[in-house]
């Protein structure tokens, strides 16, 4: 099988799919992961973790402040084929990344990625052009910069760098954080309304016009309790799958969660977006899933996409 990279400076660390395939990860926490496997009956290519680099916490050990239980170890035990997508949460720390303040927190999470043996998509300061994130473009470039050089210089050779704009704002000027072609391996955005995809499709241009492949690092089908849900979900999942089809997405993160049951998001209303949660739906995502250009968990996942594992580490444990 040929396999697919993008043309750029660490194209051993992309990670990306043949052409036409689009990587499959769902989020955002143990139980719902758990459940979503078991409700399915398959395993997505990839799971989905949230971390900060202040305190690491979710990585070796179970934290929950909210949003759900967060266990990246537990997840890659349990999961053994599937790749990581981690969300690296910077929050008022750039400007001591940039002075090296974090350097040794930095070295910490670099022995830890360094011996997951899969491949891992870290998502740093994600979402930097939300403003409740307060991240100055400049600075953050920097911060992003420092971090992508302190891994690559610690050994770290199985994760690709995500830049991931939330592109909920017109009129942003994306480029203001960009931090260079050098350090970015993929671009993404987040994906929740899929009726105005004007801003996401600036992004996926940057994305284009530089060569990197293109994530929907975080989307879920929120609010769907105010409408008739069957009827609602299939619209959500048909525009969904029509921009991933069409626009050649390599990768889509759904967040499989219901949103009101989660202190952190209560407030929000999203509701209930986990695919199980109607035997309908649950039946059209698994048909939608199961189509051949939708890549989930296998033996042979890590070698598509150009990853090889040492040997006597990948267990068959999925259940």
């Amino acid at each position: 099988m040929a396999f697919f990279c993008w043309s750029q400076p660490v194209c051993a660390a992309t990670f990306a799919p043949p052409e036409g395939k689009t990587l499959l990860f769902i989020g955002q926490d143990k139980k719902n992961i758990a459940d979503y496997v078991r409700a399915t009956g398959m395993v997505p290519a990839g799971t989905m973790v949230y971390t900060s680099l202040e305190n690491l916490e979710g990585l070796v050990r179970a934290k929950d402040q909210g949003g759900g239980i967060q266990h990246a170890e537990w997840l890659a035990e349990r999961f053994p084929h599937s790749a990581l997508q981690i969300g690296l949460y910077l929050g008022d720390t750039l400007n001591g990344v940039v002075l090296g303040q974090f350097d040794k927190n930095l070295k910490k999470l670099a022995r830890w990625l360094r011996r997951l043996n899969r491949p891992v998509y870290l998502r740093i300061g994600y979402e930097f052009d939300n403003p409740e994130n307060h991240y100055a473009s400049t600075q953050y470039q920097e911060a992003f910069r420092r971090i992508v050089r302190v891994l690559r210089a610690e050994g770290v050779k199985n994760v690709a760098f995500v830049w991931h704009a939330q592109a909920a704002h017109p009129d942003t000027n994306y480029m203001f954080w960009y931090p260079g072609d050098k350090f970015v391996d993929w671009v993404a955005v987040s994906f929740f309304s899929p009726y105005n995809t004007d801003n996401m499709d600036k992004v996926l241009r940057i994305a284009r016009s530089h060569g990197k492949p293109f994530m929907l690092a975080e989307s879920s089908a929120i609010k769907m309790d105010t409408f008739k849900r069957e009827e609602a979900f299939e619209r959500w999942f048909q525009l969904a799958r029509e921009y991933i089809r069409s626009h050649k997405v390599e990768a889509f993160c759904y967040i499989n969660v219901d949103w009101d049951k989660l202190p952190m998001h209560a407030h929000l209303h999203w509701g209930d977006a986990r695919v199980q949660s109607d035997p309908k739906v649950l039946k059209k995502w698994t048909r939608m899933i199961s189509q051949d250009s939708f890549l989930n968990a296998s033996a042979q996942l890590f070698g598509v996409i150009g990853f090889t594992p040492k040997p006597d580490k990948v267990r068959n444990r999925y259940f």
